[in-house]
């Protein structure tokens, strides 16, 4: 009842104003079942974009101090990650990865929607960095789809650092379901996590029409705080173009047609 009414009365309005979000294929997310939405990853705002344009719930995770904040302040916080329907999860020390999978497994086994960002973190350029192969491991554990989303424009919106976004059209590609069930019992080698892994990043690509960076982000942060220019994040002698080696796809980054309207509110 709190997400509808998030959604629907406060937050729905007010970033649908903000953003007059557009979306393509949207066909292509499951009605019912369990799913997982792996998007690119530009801004803090894609986790409160993407949910306008879906008629389903969909869950994310976030930091569990984004929910133990203190005062009105850390109340409303509080309040509106759970509004938008994240689930607080700690993210700290070698526990990550296992804390996000489990809560996801649930999540699928339970026919909702789980969105991840296979790159991990924000992208600090706006290009398309390496996957890691926990979306992979998800998908084969539950057997669940995976659903490619492309956000477009949300760095712009909102680039690192800048914590109200700028009003500006925002667009959402979402891709055909990649259906994974020919690696079922598989999970645990990690050339099939891998290859799974850069299928999925590839689809990305494909629909975002970002350059490809063959490093994690985390990594490429790393080096840009370090004093690195961020076209120097990538490693030359890596001498891929797109994710498992292959040649690039020929895309460019969507724009919405001039007549094309913004997607209703789900």
């Amino acid at each position: 009842m709190f997400y509808w009414l998030m959604k629907r009365v406060l937050a729905g309005p007010l970033l649908r104003g903000m953003f007059r979000p557009w979306v393509r294929g949207l066909e292509n997310v499951p009605a019912s079942g369990g799913a997982i939405l792996a998007s690119n990853h530009l801004a803090v705002i894609d986790s409160f974009v993407l949910p306008l344009v879906l008629s389903r719930k969909i869950r994310f995770i976030g930091k569990a101090e984004y929910f133990t904040g203190k005062g009105v302040t850390g109340r409303l916080k509080a309040g509106f990650f759970r509004g938008v329907g994240t689930i607080p999860v700690d993210r700290g020390g070698g526990k990550a990865s296992e804390a996000a999978l489990r809560t996801g497994l649930q999540v699928l086994e339970e026919g909702g929607l789980f969105g991840i960002y296979p790159e991990g973190t924000r992208s600090p350029d706006g290009r398309l960095y390496r996957g890691k192969t926990g979306v992979a491991r998800l998908a084969l554990e539950s057997g669940a789809p995976v659903v490619p989303v492309a956000m477009i424009g949300t760095n712009v919106a909102q680039p690192i650092g800048r914590v109200i976004p700028k009003p500006m059209r925002l667009g959402i590609v979402v891709g055909e379901p990649l259906d994974f069930s020919r690696y079922k019992g598989m999970e645990n080698d990690r050339f099939i996590l891998r290859s799974v892994t850069d299928e999925i990043m590839y689809a990305l690509m494909s629909l975002s029409g970002q350059e490809y960076v063959d490093v994690y982000a985390a990594t490429a942060k790393a080096r840009i705080a370090a004093g690195h220019r961020p076209d120097e994040v990538a490693p030359a002698e890596s001498g891929q173009a797109a994710p498992g080696g292959r040649p690039a796809p020929d895309v460019q980054v969507p724009v919405p047609p001039e007549d094309e309207g913004s997607a209703p509110l789900g």
